[in-house]
């Protein structure tokens, strides 16, 4: 009977070991599941990089970071979108005239840098291969309208993007597609001008 009493309180034994065994491992299951939930949502945190976050993180757009902020556009830039930005890059201000960059930050001058900014931005997200069926589709010449109202004629030349402005000035795209969670991001050579 001893025995039998043995192999009971061992077979009792066991099976809470074995069911203790199961709960540690269901809770180590969980901390799993829990470490993949977290390492997801930093997934989405680095796919959330918007256009001004982008453009933030690369020195050649420090200019055009700056007036973007001083023209009070990064709330709007970094909302849902999606938004095609033509980013000058700091050489494209840099062949403005003397000064122009620096009047233009100035507090006077907000609506004009604001409008100039604005130019240079397209409702939606139109990536090179877009852009380049629209040219296509378009007979060689694809116009847009700007977030500030005014238009821009895209063309080829020699497979790069040519942007013309409304004064018929001509800028080139230089680094096409650039991704950001709310568009895309296209560097251009020179600033084009609003009318």
């Amino acid at each position: 009977m001893n025995l039998v009493k043995q192999i009971s309180a061992l077979s009792m034994i066991a099976l809470i070991a074995v069911s203790c065994a199961d709960r540690k491992k269901k809770e180590a299951e969980e901390v799993v599941a829990d470490s993949t939930a977290i390492s997801v949502d930093s997934t989405e945190a680095v796919a959330s990089t918007t256009i001004v976050d982008v453009a933030a993180g690369n020195p050649d757009f420090s200019t055009l970071v700056a007036a973007v902020k001083a023209a009070g556009l990064a709330e709007t830039l970094s909302g849902e979108g999606p938004f095609t930005v033509f980013a000058p890059t700091n050489a494209a201000f840099e062949k403005l005239p003397a000064g122009t960059v620096d009047g233009l930050l100035k507090p006077e001058s907000l609506e004009k840098l604001k409008g100039l900014l604005t130019y240079h931005v397209v409702a939606g997200k139109f990536d090179a291969a877009a852009v380049t069926d629209a040219i296509t589709k378009g007979n060689g010449k694809y116009t847009v309208t700007t977030v500030q109202g005014g238009k821009i004629d895209l063309s080829l030349k020699d497979g790069k993007v040519i942007l013309t402005d409304a004064n018929g000035a001509t800028s080139t795209v230089a680094i096409a597609d650039v991704a950001a969670s709310n568009g895309v991001i296209h560097a251009i050579d020179t600033v084009v001008m609003p009318k």
